[in-house]
């Protein structure tokens, strides 16, 4: 009997409670909510919380906030720098030839290749130099070309000029007609830090794929005043700034920035056995840059130096007859009196050993040493003379017509 009391008295506790819960549930805490409100008080403006549109304004704080929390150097220097980028199409006339069927040719064969013209397309980058619409870029993209385009950042094309180049040095200035562009800040390079954080910008393929947007890579210096012999072009890369940052085919005149979104090389150049970026990436330092660059936008070109001697390299019958030790050094072969060498009293005979800080071993060296000198600017000479050592200094003025 007590059994049965107490199974009816349990069944009538269930039957309270379930009657209990469906009319009084319990107050669950929504963490969800408090979070939420966490961060509505912190990040929100009181009227924008009791605004009716609550939930979207939260969420798009909370993206905000996410985005700010990734923003570092190196976003920071590539928004600063990214509208100052731009891409250059190029079209430039080849002239080819094309071979014959030789059974097909009735002089058999005297005429078999056939020269013909034809177009080709290339792509580069490059960089808005100042607000007046000059354009920088690598001299071997833009040279032969008988079309240039530029794409701004925003996605608007201009018609392009060449204002002059150095195709030795590898530094081209282009003209758009445009105003109040977005100039890349410029930076130094005598001061570089190997490891120093540096971010390549190029945007070669804007044209192509139809986005404007530059593409970026990061990496360090990894080496500086990386010196290169001539090559089959002509040019000479000497002091160039070594970096690991990926640079691809057609990023050739884009920027090489530091952290601070300042531009201290034009990239250039990259060694690779497969044509892709492996990591040796090279670009002219900034400060040669700018040199050219004002030279070219002021005169129109690169002005040259009347030198008005000539040198060899020295050899061992001419160090044996001039006592000499080595055979390190070039010697002046002839003086034009009347030059400002001449003037300073450079003499036919003269061993030059240093022109300004460049040691001087053969012609390579010379002609490498005094291709960055600009006219006005002092040429200091230091020769070996029967067997003394002599400093000759004079300036620097343009060639003669």
């Amino acid at each position: 009997m007590k059994t049965k009391h107490i199974i009816m008295t349990v069944i009538i506790v269930v039957i309270v409670n379930l009657v209990f819960y469906k009319y009084y549930p319990p107050k669950i805490e929504d963490t969800t909510s408090h979070l939420v409100a966490g961060i509505q008080n912190h990040y929100m403006p009181e009227e924008v919380i009791t605004s009716s549109d609550n939930n979207r304004q939260i969420q798009n704080s909370i993206s905000d906030n996410y985005k700010l929390q990734r923003s570092n150097a190196v976003t920071k220097s590539v928004k600063k720098t990214e509208a100052s980028v731009v891409s250059i199409n190029v079209i430039k006339t080849q002239v080819v030839r094309r071979s014959t069927n030789p059974f097909d040719n009735p002089f058999f064969g005297f005429f078999d290749y056939r020269p013909y013209r034809r177009e080709v397309q290339s792509i580069g980058s490059g960089l808005i130099y100042n607000e007046d619409g000059y354009i920088l870029t690598n001299s071997h993209v833009v040279e032969g070309a008988t079309e240039i385009k530029v794409i701004l950042n925003d996605g608007s094309q201009y018609e392009a000029g060449i204002i002059g180049m150095d195709s030795v040095l590898d530094i081209a200035v282009l003209k758009i007609e445009e105003t109040d562009l977005n100039a890349i800040t410029l930076g130094q390079s005598n001061n570089l830090l190997l490891g120093e954080t540096v971010i390549a910008i190029g945007n070669p393929y804007a044209f192509l794929i139809k986005d404007s947007k530059p593409s970026v890579s990061v990496g360090v210096i990894s080496a500086v005043n990386r010196n290169f012999s001539q090559d089959s072009g002509g040019k000479i890369y000497q002091g160039m700034v070594q970096t690991d940052a990926a640079i691809n085919p057609g990023n050739s005149g884009g920027p090489l920035i530091n952290i601070l979104g300042e531009m201290i090389g034009m990239n250039t150049f990259i060694f690779s056995e497969s044509g892709g970026s492996i990591g040796v990436g090279f670009a002219i330092p900034i400060d040669r840059i700018i040199r050219i660059a004002e030279e070219i936008i002021e005169y129109g070109r690169r002005r040259q130096i009347w030198f008005g001697f000539k040198i060899q390299d020295l050899n061992p019958m001419i160090a044996s007859y001039l006592e000499l030790d080595d055979l390190n050094g070039v010697i002046v072969s002839y003086i034009d009196q009347n030059s400002p060498a001449g003037q300073a009293d450079l003499r036919r005979g003269d061993i030059i050993v240093r022109i300004n800080e460049y040691e001087v071993n053969n012609t390579n060296d010379a002609e490498v040493a005094t291709l960055e000198i600009s006219i006005g600017e002092s040429i200091e000479l230091e020769v070996i003379r029967a067997g003394r050592r002599h400093t000759i200094v004079f300036q620097a003025v343009e060639t003669r017509n």
